[in-house]
């Protein structure tokens, strides 16, 4: 919501009148920073909307004011144009409308375009969160990093990096929703004050690293693009791409990381394939080079990369992983009931490589259990799980 600053006005004043974290104004509206507030027309006020109210016979702006527990000036801020005292019955008046419930609903598959229509509509809503392309997949479709907090440790949490993984997408948008929730309305969230970790934690979200791959996975290769018939042809000709795990092309972007890649590229499909090929070299995709680059500049202190299914969290690499990995790992198994496992036959993953380069915590965590793709009618549960571990990733 944006108001109209006033002569007087201050940002102090806004954070009293909307009972918002003076923190959260600054950073909605950045463009303050080194400037004055009289600089500028509009001041965004994060967690609440504007909404037209038609006042009723016998209403004044008092009378909404008492009724709604609205303060009187916030309604004149709201309104500045109006003559209080000349209201009259059919008025229309604005009114702010503090948001206390979450925005993302996930009742369908979870695309790209839910996807993004979420994440630009929490922009608008909570403008002190940061959203920027970290790149674009084969299909040139723009892969969006969404950051929150201020503080000096840097934590990374990505899903989807596999197409029929869709709702670990689902997962980390409705956290983003949650976390936003949290702070505006000062609610905690399972005891835990959220307020804290955004002046302490810089907080990466990739929510969606494979989107081609995700689409085809949800719509099938109408959504291919130039890659129709090749698809089709990794696919045995069957229409039924809701297993498909790689990208567009074929390859595996959890199998495409520089941590003994030549041992997965040896026993792995040697051509593109629904899952597991490895690419003709590391890093040789777009979207697996994004995270990479990502990465690197960014210097994370831990990452959660979410994946489905199975209720495991494996958080070692060649006994490359600090000491503190383990105790993370066991508390994300004391709140979610999952199995924390320390190696697995496996290589060249995202966190592997985080470890391998980093000696730092990284963690795959296997949301749900049943088969690829898991029916969103396990979505609650699933959340449920997994809300336990990303809250823990930032509090221990």
């Amino acid at each position: 919501m944006r108001v109209s600053v006033r002569e007087g006005d201050t940002l102090n004043y806004y954070s009293q009148l909307f009972d918002i974290p003076l923190r959260l104004i600054l950073d909605s509206n950045r463009e303050l920073y080194g400037h004055s507030i009289k600089d500028i027309e509009k001041v965004s006020i994060p967690g609440y909307i504007k909404q037209d109210y038609m006042l009723k016979k016998g209403e004044t702006i008092w009378s909404v004011s008492m009724d709604r527990g609205i303060a009187l000036d916030a309604l004149y801020l709201m309104n500045p144009d109006l003559d209080p005292y000349s209201f009259t019955t059919g008025d229309i008046v604005y009114i702010p409308v503090r948001v206390t419930k979450r925005i993302v609903k996930v009742t369908k598959p979870y695309d790209y375009k839910s996807l993004m229509s979420d994440l630009n509509r929490l922009q608008v809503l909570y403008p002190f969160l940061k959203q920027e392309s970290i790149g674009r997949s084969v299909l040139r479709k723009s892969i969006p990093e969404v950051r929150i907090g201020r503080g000096e440790s840097k934590i990374h949490f990505n899903g989807s990096f596999h197409a029929r993984e869709w709702i670990t997408s689902a997962i980390l948008t409705t956290f983003l929703n949650d976390y936003c929730l949290s702070i505006t309305t000062k609610r905690s969230i399972r005891g835990i004050n959220l307020a804290y970790y955004y002046e302490n934690i810089d907080l990466s979200v990739v929510p969606m690293v494979n989107p081609d791959g995700v689409d085809l996975a949800i719509h099938g290769n109408r959504v291919a693009g130039d890659y129709k018939d090749h698809v089709m042809k990794l696919n045995d000709g069957s229409e039924d791409f809701s297993k498909w795990k790689a990208n567009i092309r074929g390859v595996d972007l959890n199998n495409q990381f520089p941590a003994k890649w030549e041992i997965e590229q040896a026993r792995k499909p040697q051509a593109p394939a629904p899952e597991n090929f490895p690419g003709e070299k590391a890093l040789c995709e777009p979207e697996s080079k994004a995270m990479a680059t990502l990465t690197v500049e960014s210097d994370f202190d831990r990452v959660l990369a979410l994946h489905t299914q199975g209720q495991e969290i494996y958080w070692g690499f060649e006994g490359q992983e600090p000491q503190e990995a383990e105790r993370l790992a066991q508390e994300f198994s004391r709140v979610s009931g999952y199995e924390a496992i320390q190696t697995l036959d496996s290589y060249a993953g995202y966190k592997d490589w985080f470890i391998q380069e980093w000696r730092r915590p990284g963690f795959t965590i296997e949301c749900g259990e049943g088969d690829h793709p898991l029916p969103l009618e396990q979505f609650p549960k699933i959340y449920q799980e997994t809300l336990g571990q990303l809250l823990a990733a930032l509090y221990m």
